[in-house]
């Protein structure tokens, strides 16, 4: 049956409205790439989970700061603003065209001008979003359980990070790929990234692997990978990380060069932090051994709340 705190999220049930929402998603990604600074690795462009959904953070505008939250309770999207202005919009069925255009007059009624990248990232025959009229599903209870899943995979991911000293990434969801991801590094630069990536451009696949990472995520699944799972993958990959011993219930898998765990699994164990949990810290110690990291300088005990970590 499965835990009730993580529920289930068949892929093909709620095909049409994860098409969508990552649509969306993305004309909110690239507002806040339009307003805010470049950080290292993409790290100003991802979204956040919340307590009611998924969040931009604060953005700059000119002195003020803007805000903008899917929320999956009210199902509104909320647009907020530090002169106090509030503004919603509501999350319903409706194309990706009307969407985006309601966004943008919001944004303008409040004196907010701002142009974005109209062509998707990341998706099989984009269309932009100006003239997609295509894909306009929204079920409201698949798009709050997706939430409620990122919600769990949130706090995991935000333990597993709390055990390293090193450079690690925030816990932030890339509207792009559409998954939850959270990155620890090596301290070393990485080869030259190739490229190649569908609908990324080669500079900021390069800049974002420009060092040696140890990532891990969870995706929701999609047309090419019908699944939601966990997946775990080094960048470069070391001789000898495939061939690790992980979690027993993952496999790594050639086509996608990752470590992959079911996300079934893991909601119907009978400890799903615990497995999540294993396969972060054994896919890590595969990418960490394999590539020879400096461990005992990276490295710490998980972290306890209110507890001050021992020197």
């Amino acid at each position: 049956m499965g835990n009730a705190s993580w529920p289930e999220l068949p892929y093909p049930a709620w095909r049409d409205t994860a098409a969508t929402l990552q649509l969306w998603t993305q004309i909110v990604g690239k507002i806040r790439l339009s307003l805010s600074p470049w950080l290292n690795h993409g790290w100003q462009v991802p979204l956040y989970v919340t307590a009611r959904g998924l969040g931009t953070s604060p953005m700059p505008v000119g002195d003020e700061i803007l805000e903008i939250e899917f929320d999956f309770i009210a199902h509104l999207l909320l647009v907020r603003t530090s002169r106090g202005e509030e503004r919603q919009l509501p999350l319903q069925p409706q194309s990706v065209a009307d969407f985006y255009s309601r966004l943008l007059t919001i944004l303008s009624d409040i004196g907010i001008e701002v142009v974005i990248n109209e062509m998707p990232s990341e998706v099989a025959d984009p269309i932009r979003f100006s003239e997609d009229r295509i894909h306009a599903s929204y079920d409201r209870d698949a798009a709050h359980r997706f939430w409620r899943v990122l919600v769990q995979v949130d706090r995991v991911f935000k333990l597993f990070r709390s055990g390293f000293l090193g450079k690690v990434s925030p816990v932030h969801f890339f509207w792009g790929s559409f998954d939850l991801a959270v990155t620890r590094f090596s301290g070393r630069p990485a080869p030259l990234h190739p490229g190649g990536v569908p609908g990324l451009p080669d500079p900021v696949t390069r800049e974002a692997y420009s060092h040696e990472v140890s990532s891990a995520g969870f995706w929701p699944g999609s047309d090419a990978f019908p699944h939601p799972a966990f997946y775990s993958y080094a960048y470069p990959e070391p001789p000898g990380f495939r061939e690790a011993k992980v979690t027993s219930v993952a496999s790594f898998d050639t086509a996608l060069g990752e470590f992959i765990l079911p996300y079934d699994a893991v909601r119907q164990s009978a400890d799903p932090d615990a497995m999540l949990l294993d396969f972060l810290i054994t896919t890590y110690n595969a990418a960490a051994d394999a590539g020879r990291w400096d461990r005992a300088a990276l490295e710490c005990t998980i972290g306890a709340p209110a507890q001050v970590r021992a020197v």
